[in-house]
């Protein structure tokens, strides 16, 4: 199973689509290891910078519809390289939350009011989160000020998160 814990990265936008998450001219890299350096490069954030902002990172926190645009798998794996298996949003185009969990990545929808709620507290601020899978709870901790968040996953979605994917969900039961 992977690492759910980590350094969370602020994406203060909505609509974050798969060309922006990993550029197309790069979708002909079979290589999850090629896609490294691109996460996020055409991403349009005031004040982002690729490279500074998602090293040492390891959970995205985003807007609505996140992974929207065209059906490719790049996307997660560019995040899976660059070291993020979490992404929690609003909403996430659907193909691309099913990546993620084919991939043994998470993808998380919180209501509006706990994203509202923990980019007011946390945004621009050096924010650890960690999972408690078992007990679908987030612990976000910046200094003196924590904040616990529920979650929830449904049994198929728990299973390939645990598997590691649908390749090794698959591989153990057919």
């Amino acid at each position: 199973m992977k690492n759910f814990d980590g350094r969370i990265l602020f994406l203060d936008r909505a609509d974050i689509n798969t060309d922006e998450i990993i550029p197309a001219r790069y979708l002909t890299e079979i290589a999850k290891e090629a896609l490294r350096p691109h996460l996020l490069e055409d991403l349009s954030l005031e004040g982002f910078e690729p490279a500074r902002d998602t090293a040492g990172k390891a959970v995205v926190v985003a807007r609505q519809n996140f992974g929207c645009g065209s059906s490719r798998e790049h996307a997660p794996w560019a995040l899976e390289v660059n070291g993020i298996n979490l992404v929690i949003a609003e909403s996430f185009a659907r193909i691309f939350r099913q990546n993620m969990f084919n991939c043994g990545m998470i993808a998380v929808a919180l209501p509006a009011a706990a994203i509202a709620e923990i980019f007011a507290r946390f945004a621009g601020r050096d924010t650890v989160l960690k999972t408690d899978l078992a007990g679908s709870r987030f612990a976000l901790t910046a200094g003196e000020d924590r904040l616990s968040v529920p979650f929830s996953l449904s049994g198929f979605e728990r299973a390939l998160v645990e598997a590691g994917g649908w390749v090794e969900y698959a591989d153990a039961r057919y």
